[in-house]
């Protein structure tokens, strides 16, 4: 198994991109053509006139001629390449709910391994505000809210999100690079870049199936020769209301501010507005995502993405860490046969 070292050096990766490198962030979607719908059109159909549950249906029950050629190629560009990728114009207006359930999954199964994304094993979640507030619940978490979300990433390789209806006001989404910001960081503030790559405990929101209610691992990682990324700051401030975790130190609370100041910089983070029938699919190593505050409006459907988390087949070797995590232990397993 390849070793997890102190990253002391920058890294020249296609993943290390900024803002500006992107001028018209509209040009970064694939604009899905007739025979791409159509072939989500005839999956569908498929799908819902056989009597076997979705999450049974695998890319083979599923087939994508025309698009499926294209999300095989994606998996270069989320692993190996810029680390994200977007698509637009799935007819959502005019399928139903479970229809977009069926074309959401069948993507996912044209591009990786769905994952559980909580205790209970879910495959697929459905990111909308349930009207609770984060701290009024130890397993609520913050996709079941309106409220900001700060940069994080999500589990397993990498996250797909399929947009059903959009928000009244507000929910517009943000990316950025990992990795450059670490580079960024580094070149900065170098005993930063070092307490980065040191432990964390974060609030696991109740949903390891081990029951553990913390867990720590670094928020960088130089494995295998690449940096490997896993950062929830709301979780690592919220593992402080329990007695027996560690309190961050000074250092560690700076490191964490820089980070968040970083990722927000708008010459390196990406702004943009999902719209009903967009997908944005990005690398859980390489990239951190965010999400502003929003309001659903009153008389109308309300904000709602649907989520998946994918391990990819061309997926990187993964830190020793990662093994039992919340979020990356089915990946590692899978990887590892454990």
């Amino acid at each position: 198994m390849a070793a997890t070292s102190l990253l002391t050096h920058s890294i020249d990766d296609p993943a290390a991109w900024r803002a500006t490198d992107f001028p018209d962030v509209d040009a970064l979607f694939h604009v899905l053509t007739a025979a791409e719908i159509a072939d989500l059109d005839r999956a569908v159909e498929r799908a819902l006139a056989t009597p076997r549950a979705l999450e049974s249906l695998t890319a083979a029950d599923l087939p994508l001629p025309t698009l499926g050629v294209h999300l095989v190629a994606m998996r270069d560009e989320l692993e190996g390449g810029r680390g994200f990728a977007m698509l637009r114009g799935l007819p959502v207006e005019r399928w139903s709910e479970a229809e977009s359930r069926v074309a959401c999954w069948a993507i996912g199964q044209h591009l990786g391994i769905p994952e559980p994304q909580d205790g209970k094993g879910s495959l697929m979640h459905d990111v909308r505000d349930t009207g609770e507030r984060f701290e009024s619940s130890e397993t609520l978490r913050e996709y079941q809210t309106n409220r900001h979300i700060n940069f994080h990433n999500d589990g397993a390789d990498a996250f797909v999100l399929m947009v059903l209806a959009g928000a009244r006001e507000g929910g517009e989404s943000l990316l950025v690079s990992a990795v450059t910001v670490f580079n960024t960081l580094l070149a900065q503030r170098p005993d930063l870049a070092r307490v980065l790559q040191e432990a964390f405990h974060a609030d696991t929101r109740g949903q390891r199936r081990d029951g553990a209610r913390v867990q720590s691992m670094p928020i960088y990682h130089f494995h295998g020769g690449r940096l490997t990324a896993n950062y929830k700051s709301n979780l690592i401030h919220a593992a402080q209301r329990f007695a027996d975790v560690p309190r961050l130190s000074e250092a560690q609370r700076e490191a964490l501010e820089m980070l968040d100041r970083l990722c927000a910089d708008p010459d390196l983070c990406l702004q943009f507005t999902l719209r009903p029938g967009d997908v944005e699919i990005g690398n859980n190593y390489v990239t951190f995502h965010a999400r502003r505050g929003y309001q659903d409006p009153p008389d109308a459907p309300r904000r709602h993405l649907l989520r998946l988390w994918l391990t990819l087949p061309n997926g990187r070797p993964l830190p020793p860490t990662f093994r039992g995590s919340r979020e990356f232990g089915a990946t590692w397993a899978r990887r590892h046969g454990d």
